[in-house]
């Protein structure tokens, strides 16, 4: 204790002992859970014999027995999909939100708290209401999109495999764009007011004005963005467990829900094991990417 009080003099100890226990708490809750994980990966484990302690170091023939079944492929393939266009969908629709209640213009800030409300509910939650919405012989989607002759016949979205993923997508973008908005919001709260006056007195339009400042500005927001909406959606399961559980015949399977299956339900511990690793490795390479360039803009 004395060490650290002479290496941040400034510190008292009470603020050290805090942050003592925060890592400590840290390295205990989190830490040792994926340090177990990562072992479990590179293990041949046998839920049938839970009692004994053997467990054969087997290398990297999980990882290898991942990537060799048959629905790896689409697997790979839907995750991409999932983060890809949840992600830009949602960066997309809360900008345009966040531009939108930067204005001036009655019950704005009503409104913005009601998207928020929708962002605070359980993912289980908003999964039965989704799942609600998509029904297929009594679903709101279906009426509304044959009222307005849309459609010509209804379309049962989370069992049809060639609609399954996207229901699942256009549930989450719903979900994740109010975060979207937030912290958007936030970033254009924080350019000076002054920049656009000048522009405009300078003659530039509304879009000359947004490509020359607010993207310019926005630029460290939307890297936050970005990376905090990847991790979070490539850890998002409670909308595919309520709404098609990766079916059907895996048309909506992604990474993180496959694993929760392989090692829950099928008990293939170290497979379900080697699947989240990948997806921990996955998230890491997006973490260190922001923070370095985050890093890189404060030394220009």
């Amino acid at each position: 204790m004395n060490t650290l009080l002479r290496r941040f003099p400034r510190a008292n100890a009470f603020e050290i002992s805090l942050a003592v226990f925060a890592l400590l708490y840290l390295l205990i809750f989190a830490g040792l859970p994926l340090i177990y994980n990562i072992v479990l990966s590179f293990q041949q484990v046998d839920l049938m014999e839970p009692a004994t302690l053997l467990r054969p170091f087997v290398g990297l023939a999980n990882y290898r027995d991942v990537f060799g079944r048959p629905e790896a492929r689409q697997v790979l393939i839907n995750t991409v999909l999932f983060v890809g266009l949840s992600l830009t969908l949602q960066i997309i629709i809360g900008f345009l939100l966040a531009l939108l209640f930067a204005q001036d213009f009655p019950f704005a800030s009503a409104m913005r708290g009601l998207f928020l409300a929708g962002w605070i509910m359980p993912g289980l939650v908003v999964g039965v209401i989704w799942k609600l919405i998509f029904a297929g012989d009594y679903g709101v989607l279906n009426h509304v999109l044959m009222q307005t002759h849309l459609l010509h016949e209804k379309i049962f979205w989370l069992s049809d495999p060639a609609w399954s993923l996207y229901a699942v997508i256009l549930a989450n973008v719903w979900l994740g764009v109010p975060f979207n908005m937030l912290l958007l919001s936030v970033g254009l709260a924080a350019i000076p007011a002054d920049l656009y006056e000048a522009a405009e007195l300078d003659g530039a339009n509304p879009l000359q004005r947004f490509v020359g400042i607010t993207l310019p500005m926005m630029k460290a927001t939307l890297g936050a963005v970005i990376a905090l909406g990847a991790i979070m959606t490539m850890q998002q399961f409670d909308l595919i467990a309520a709404l098609t559980q990766g079916g059907p015949a895996n048309s909506s399977q992604v990474a993180q829900f496959w694993s929760w299956q392989l090692s829950l339900q099928t008990f293939e511990v170290s497979a379900g094991s080697a699947v989240a690793t990948l997806m921990l490795l996955l998230v890491l390479v997006v973490a260190v990417i922001y923070v370095r360039s985050t890093r890189n803009e404060r030394m220009v």
